[in-house]
C-alpha cells in the first residue's frame, strides 16, 4: 500500500519516467506502483542505498543527481518514491 501523497505525486509526474500516461486514476496508479514494486523511502540516503542495491552506479552521483533521476519522485513531505520503469 502506498501513501495517498505518493499516489497523487506519481499521477501528476508520471511523464518524467514514461513517454505516455500509464495511470489516469488513483486506483490505476496504486495498481501500477504495486506491479512495479515501487518503494517509498524516508530520505536521499535510502534512495542511494536502494539504487545501489538494485545495481545502479550511484557512486559518483550527488544528492542533486539522485533527486533528478527519472525514477525518483520527490514527495511534498520530503520522502521519495522510487519507481522501476
Amino acid at each position: 500500500m502506498y501513501s495517498k501523497e505518493a499516489v497523487q505525486t506519481f499521477l501528476k509526474k508520471q511523464r518524467q519516467l514514461f513517454d505516455e500516461t500509464v495511470a489516469e486514476t488513483p486506483e490505476e496508479a496504486q495498481e501500477f506502483l504495486e506491479e512495479c514494486m515501487a518503494v517509498e523511502v524516508k530520505n536521499l540516503k535510502e534512495v542511494r542505498r536502494y539504487l545501489d542495491e538494485a545495481g545502479a552506479d550511484v557512486g559518483g552521483m550527488t544528492e542533486q543527481d539522485l533527486k533528478e533521476a527519472c525514477e525518483v519522485f520527490s514527495l511534498p513531505s520530503g520522502r521519495y518514491l522510487i519507481v522501476d520503469g
